[in-house]
């Protein structure tokens, strides 16, 4: 039995959220993707809560494309099982979006503690692969060393006043050997690149929570269309 009345309008409101919410899951798998990318290039490694986020990302953007599909087909066939199951779902989805937003709040300070970490464990293989030289030169493109330039000294397979070629300000081959202090960049890579994951990690995390209020309205939607489905299937 088709809905009738204000039903007809909350369907139609219904059909726009399910819009919005495919347009977030896709935001949501790239963003994580990005993030995962960004992660990678910045050389934070294994199962840590900063490392961690990116998939959890992708995966609740994955879930949440496939609930809105399910969503969709029962609004269309005013599907009552369909529709509970959408609800249900994405109260799940809503849920595990908060805890994300309350995580990446949380653990903004680990994201750079882990990088600062990483960054001076990178700095040690350097001069032995280049793989990871490759890595700190694209980084250190505006900064020089973890805390500043002086953390290469620190380094035992680097000879005394010299620094990667990629720390100067107009690269050249050689030019970090013998270095003059007014040719180099000063600025440590973790403050300068650690301060950015950090606060993109709040804009993640807001953004989480303002597609959170969305799903909100989205389940109360879909317990006023599963009401009125069940209404029709009692007068039947």
């Amino acid at each position: 039995m088709a809905v009738e009345g204000g039903m007809k309008c909350v369907k139609f409101l219904l059909y726009v959220l399910l819009l919005a919410f495919c347009a977030c899951a896709v935001g949501l798998i790239a963003v994580g993707v990005g993030a995962q990318l960004v992660l990678s290039q910045t050389i934070i490694q294994g199962a840590t809560p900063g490392s961690l986020l990116p998939v959890v990302i992708i995966a609740v953007g994955v879930f949440l494309f496939l609930v809105a599909f399910v969503g969709c087909c029962g609004a269309c066939k005013e599907n009552y099982c369909l529709m509970i199951t959408f609800a249900i779902f994405l109260s799940l989805i809503m849920l595990v979006e908060v805890a994300a937003a309350i995580a990446g709040y949380v653990f903004r300070d680990k994201v750079m503690s882990e990088f600062n970490n990483n960054f001076r464990q990178q700095m040690e293989n350097y001069p032995k692969n280049n793989h990871t030289a490759s890595i700190l030169d694209r980084m250190q493109a505006d900064c020089c060393g973890a805390a500043n330039y002086t953390d290469w000294e620190k380094i035992p397979s680097m000879s005394k006043n010299r620094v990667p070629d990629s720390c100067c300000i107009n690269v050249t081959v050689g030019c970090g050997i013998n270095f003059n202090e007014k040719a180099i960049h000063k600025e440590g890579c973790v403050e300068k690149i650690g301060g950015w994951l950090r606060k993109n990690v709040l804009v993640v995390a807001a953004a989480a929570l303002g597609i959170a209020f969305v799903e909100v309205l989205g389940i109360v939607f879909a317990c006023c269309l599963v009401k009125s489905i069940r209404s029709g299937y009692e007068v039947m």
